[in-house]
């Protein structure tokens, strides 16, 4: 008895028509929208050439999970060194009506709600390196909100070994469960906090950052419901007010600054898997199949990442060649060229 191609590697069955790896390097080299058609159309002559519907059944025949994207990440990180940076980041779906997983989130990048998918990501960084290392996708808040993904996360790393110098994360991501998270696991971390925030200096009581006496080279003051923290007051030439928190006492300002450079990592990591990737791109309307997709352009960014660093070549630069191949052998062949004579 014969199965359709792609049903599974199953005793009597046929044997997928494509691979993980094969969507993968799509994604690499795609300048289009990451669809199954696409996909198929682009695939070199060769016997048992798969169709569309064998990337469709990729998608939905893998068992979404963010361990995959660990295993092939883990041998590009410092377990010992670096900083994990954790932050989210919509996925821009705005025509996406019938699609699972979509939902109205703040956007960093539009500076309002939009519609998309929220993705949340947790990044190992020496300053120069960008590797995406566990994600999770925030969607229904009764199954979790984003500060349980935060907390699984973090507890996700400690038990992969990780014993990072800083953890740095947004302001969000500042309750007092998950600060004492990571006190009780002995890693430091830096993030921001809001003026509302309170404080104790000098025994005064209880009161809002904005009304204390904070110095930009750093005060020590007691954090309602957690304890010591050093605080940092950092006002823009535009009078914008920051404060920058760490549980690190010992913090100096200019450590400070080269930290706050460091968490700035993960919003070139957002840009570059939506410029590269097409994470954004996919159109199925399962949840598995969005899963899927995801995990599986976060290892193209992965590829691109470590040629990038074997290379010296940007994740752009890397993307471009690959067209530029097909754009040059476009040029030498004036008769594929259109035309309108």
């Amino acid at each position: 008895m014969r199965y359709p191609a792609g049903a599974g590697s199953v005793v009597g069955m046929n044997p997928p028509r494509v691979r993980p790896e094969d969507y993968i390097d799509f994604l690499i080299a795609t300048p289009k929208a990451a669809s199954a058609t696409e996909a198929a159309r682009v695939q070199p002559d060769r016997p048992r050439m798969p169709a569309h519907d064998a990337f469709t059944r990729l998608l939905h025949r893998l068992e979404p999970d963010p361990e995959t994207l660990w295993l092939e990440a883990h041998t590009q990180v410092d377990l010992l060194g670096g900083v994990l940076v954790l932050d989210d980041s919509v996925l821009d779906k705005p025509y996406a009506e019938h699609i699972d997983l979509v939902g109205r989130h703040w956007s960093g990048k539009h500076h309002t709600v939009v519609q998309g998918i929220d993705l949340v990501s947790l990044l190992w960084t020496d300053g120069d390196r960008h590797v995406p290392c566990d994600y999770r996708i925030y969607h229904d808040p009764k199954e979790a909100t984003k500060n349980d993904h935060f907390r699984a996360m973090v507890q996700a790393a400690h038990a992969r070994g990780f014993r990072p110098r800083y953890v740095l994360f947004d302001g969000w991501y500042s309750s007092l469960d998950n600060l004492k998270l990571l006190r009780g696991l002995g890693w430091a971390w830096l993030t921001r906090l809001k003026s509302n925030r309170l404080v104790n200096l000098g025994r005064q009581g209880a009161r809002p950052l904005s009304r204390t006496e904070i110095a930009a080279s750093g005060t020590a003051v007691w954090l309602t419901g957690y304890g010591l923290v050093k605080v940092f007051k950092i006002v823009a030439p535009d009078g914008d007010i920051a404060y920058w928190a760490t549980s690190d006492l010992g913090m100096a300002d200019l450590q400070r600054q080269q930290y706050a450079e460091y968490s700035w990592a993960i919003e070139n990591y957002h840009r570059g898997i939506k410029q590269c990737t097409e994470v954004e791109g996919c159109q199925a309307r399962s949840a598995q199949a969005q899963r899927n997709h995801i995990g599986l352009a976060l290892r193209a960014f992965l590829r691109l990442e470590v040629h990038s660093v074997t290379t010296g070549a940007s994740w752009l630069e890397a993307k471009t060649a690959i067209i530029r191949g097909a754009v040059r052998s476009y040029l030498a062949h004036p008769w594929i060229r259109l035309t309108t004579a």
